[in-house]
Formats: C-alpha cells, structure tokens, sequence
C-alpha cells in the first residue's frame, strides 16, 4: 500500500525548489576566493559548481521523498536534465553544456504544455498535482497558455543571456533574474486563477514550475 503524500510547508517547498540553485551560484562565486587543489582549480569554477549543483539536485529530490514521501513530476524532469547536461558539462569540461540546460527545460515544458492545449488534455493539471484546488477547467487552459508562452520566453532569453554575457553574469542571471521573473509570473496568474474558482476549496501554496 502506497504510503499517503505529507505536504511540504512553503520553507521546504522554497528550499527544494530553489535551494539547489543558491548553492550553484554560491560555489561558483565563492570558488574565486578559495584556494583550490590544482586538479580542482584546472576544471574551472563552473563545472565546480556544476558538481555542487548536481549534488545538490539529489540531495533535493532525497529530501523530497523523505519529508513529503513523494517527488512531483516537476522535480524529477528538472532533476533528470541536470545530471544528464551536468554530466556532459563535467565528462567534455565544455561549460556550454549546464548554460543550454535552461533552455531545453524551458523548451521541454513549453512542448509538453503545448501538446496538452492541442490535445485538449490537462497536462498542466497533472503536473501540478493537487496544486490549485477548485480551479475549473477554464482556468486551467488559461494558465496552460500563459506557462507555455512563459516557458517559450524564457528560453529565447536565456540563449541570449548565456551566448552573448559572460558566464558571471549567466550564473548571477539564473538566481537574481531567472527566480525572480518565475516568482512574478506566478503571482501575477492569481487574480485570473480566483475568477475561475481557485480557493473555492481548501489550498496549500502551489508549486512553482521550475526556472530552469
């Protein structure tokens, strides 16, 4: 018999979802000002934090499974494309790798909720769970169209960041840009969502799609 989910209260579901990410960019910026072993210091502050990153990832996911006896199917997408990319980046030494991540994220969701609006099939709903509870299913095409325009957004503007700024300002731009852009998003959907009967039944604080 499965074991019932445990909800994750929003400082988990913040330190799952982002925590990872805030570590990727403080080993990166902290490498600069460690003396590191040469082997270490040859491979790059990058594919460091690329490592730490990817460490992090499963730490997160084993986190998951530990509090809340489960792993959202976000995670586990997001999850799967930073080892495979963050593999490659370490296995070739080839920084490019972790910096396209981002975007075939943001280009798998946006296929995959494309498919559900063309399909007439609530992906977004199953995705997301629980999260949203009493939202009709207007409301839930509506914000299956907005995510799949955010998610297209964003990769455009992360091939541009990442091919035409320096890997500091890539790194910085994935947690001070990235996160905050997801965050705004997502809050900016809330007064559609409580025209199409979000609230109507007992809510836990949604999550949020991954930024990348």
């Amino acid at each position: 018999m499965a074991k019932e989910q445990t909800p994750a209260s929003p400082g988990l579901r913040m330190a799952i979802d982002f925590g990872p990410l805030v570590i990727f960019f403080a080993v990166n910026f902290l490498a600069k000002y460690i003396p590191l072993p040469g082997p270490v210091e040859s491979i790059g502050r990058l594919l460091l934090a690329t490592a730490a990153f990817m460490i992090a990832t499963l730490v997160a996911m084993l986190v998951s499974q530990i509090k809340t006896r489960h792993i959202s199917p976000m995670l586990w997408i997001s999850g799967v494309l930073v080892i495979v990319f963050g593999g490659l980046t370490l296995y070739f030494h080839d920084e490019n790798f972790i910096k396209m991540k981002p975007t075939i994220v943001y280009a798998i969701f946006a296929v995959v909720l494309g498919y559900g609006l063309i399909s007439d099939k609530p992906v977004l709903q199953m995705l997301l769970e629980t999260a949203y509870p009493g939202l009709n299913a207007r409301g839930w095409r509506l914000l299956t169209i907005n995510w799949t325009l955010f998610f297209i957004g964003m990769a455009i503007l992360n091939e541009v960041v990442w091919r035409t700024q320096s890997t500091d300002f890539w790194v910085a731009f994935k947690l001070w840009g990235a996160v905050p852009l997801t965050l705004i998003f997502a809050a900016a959907n809330i007064p559609m969502l409580l025209k199409h009967g979000m609230g109507e039944e007992k809510s836990e604080d949604p999550p949020i799609p991954p930024e990348g």
